[in-house]
């Protein structure tokens, strides 16, 4: 805002209006110098505006610093003694590809391990299964009675009762028929193969043990009942799937659940016929 000097005519107006003795020969420069004052004021901040916007687009001074800021980076930024950092690379898992086969998807066909095949074993037929029936033969109670025609063993009881198993017998050129004794009883006992089976079998290339202990693996089963002087046995087996049919060298076959309840049942010195 700029004050202008008042015209001659404003002049003769203000001086009408005012009393002679209140006109001060100082009141008209002092006025002229505020005015100039204002004006000069007005000048300097348009200037000062110019110059800050200049200023904003001129070149920055370099920043000075102390010398033991001005050491390489590396130096200032090393580790601290006595501290050890895991690297990068030891902290962090690499990162795993959503879209990267899994090594069993590329293995092909050939070089893939075969699958294992279930071995489904035959159920044993329920009428093999231990039970009390009617029984009307000669003989007398607590003998052993084996019917090599349909695969069954009883142990004759009282009141024309008798328990019945489920057998494996001989099978074709190793039937037999006789009368004996019980002249022994084991607990998962040991198998001595006579050299005859041992040499019958290699014929047909199954080489079998001489010697093979007691256990699970071994084909005489839990129970052993020798009979008389034979190499004849009434014995458990580790292949119950085979009750009921004529399987074996001549020896009489049980399941092993049910040859120990047979154990238990008959002593040394019972008689058993094979019919």
């Amino acid at each position: 805002m700029f004050c202008l000097p008042l015209r001659a005519k404003d002049r003769e107006t203000e001086g009408a209006l005012s009393a002679p003795d209140e006109f001060d020969q100082g009141a008209f420069p002092m006025k002229t110098a505020f005015c100039s004052l204002l004006g000069a004021v007005a000048i300097l901040a348009a200037g000062a505006t110019t110059s800050l916007a200049n200023d904003r687009y001129a070149d920055v001074p370099p920043v000075m610093v102390s010398p033991d800021l001005s050491a390489p980076w590396v130096l200032q930024l090393g580790h601290a003694p006595g501290i050890v950092r895991p690297t990068r690379q030891a902290t962090q898992q690499p990162l795993r590809r959503l879209f990267q086969a899994q090594p069993d998807r590329q293995k092909t066909a050939a070089v893939q391990q075969p699958a294992k095949r279930m071995v489904m074993r035959p159920q044993i037929n329920p009428i093999y299964l231990p039970q009390e029936v009617a029984y009307d033969g000669p003989q007398k109670p607590g003998t052993i009675v084996i019917d090599t025609r349909q695969n069954f063993l009883y142990l004759v009881e009282k009141n024309g009762k008798a328990r019945r198993y489920g057998v494996g017998t001989g099978k074709p050129g190793f039937e037999w028929s006789g009368t004996h004794k019980i002249t022994d009883k084991k607990i998962w006992p040991d198998w001595r193969p006579p050299k005859e089976m041992i040499a019958r079998e290699a014929a047909k290339g199954r080489y079998l043990p001489t010697y093979l202990a007691g256990g699970i693996e071994n084909p005489l089963g839990a129970r052993a009942l020798y009979l008389g002087t034979t190499e004849y046995r009434i014995h458990g087996t580790n292949q119950p799937w085979t009750i009921g049919g004529a399987v074996s060298s001549g020896c009489i076959r049980m399941r092993n659940e049910d040859v120990v309840d047979l154990y238990e049942r008959v002593n040394v010195g019972t008689t058993v016929e094979v019919i």
